[in-house]
């Protein structure tokens, strides 16, 4: 069993029932620990002409290896009605995984941990307040540090 970390955005429908929603499926293809951060209002980061955004986290842990773990998550995606846009664009949900244990994997599709953590206020936040002592195995830092350090000034996260 290995700790996960999953990040969900969404800001199309209705954001937090469709987080929610993706919690659930989480908790029957990923981890049947699985709990949910509170839910954080963000400005949008990249494409700014769109909806405000939620997110959140969930963390448990899985028997899953990361590239299962990353494949259920895209699978849940599109059972919820994600359709493909462009990047930073508009959602209706985006589960993207953190951490997986200690593990370091990178090719050209995956990246874990997540290659970006670091830099977005909207993922270490919620991330936060369930799991603030893990260490990204790519800095060696807790996400409590990680937040500390963030360069972040533009998503603005507001709890909800």
């Amino acid at each position: 069993m290995q700790n996960v970390l999953l990040s969900l955005g969404a800001n199309l429908g209705n954001p937090a029932d469709m987080i929610r929603r993706a919690t659930e499926l989480i908790r029957i293809n990923v981890m049947s620990d699985a709990r949910l951060s509170p839910l954080y209002e963000t400005q949008p980061v990249g494409f700014t002409d769109q909806p405000p955004f939620i997110n959140a986290a969930v963390c448990g842990t899985s028997q899953l290896t990361p590239l299962e773990i990353h494949d259920a998550c895209k699978m849940i995606e599109r059972q919820l009605g994600r359709r493909q846009r462009q990047r930073w664009h508009e959602r209706e949900i985006d589960i993207d995984v953190i951490l997986v244990g200690n593990v370091i994997h990178d090719d050209e599709d995956v990246h874990i941990p997540h290659q970006r953590m670091h830099e977005r206020l909207f993922v270490l936040m919620p991330a936060c307040d369930i799991l603030p002592d893990a260490v990204c195995p790519r800095t060696g830092k807790s996400l409590k540090q990680l937040l500390q350090e963030c360069p972040d000034e533009l998503s603005k996260p507001r709890q909800v």
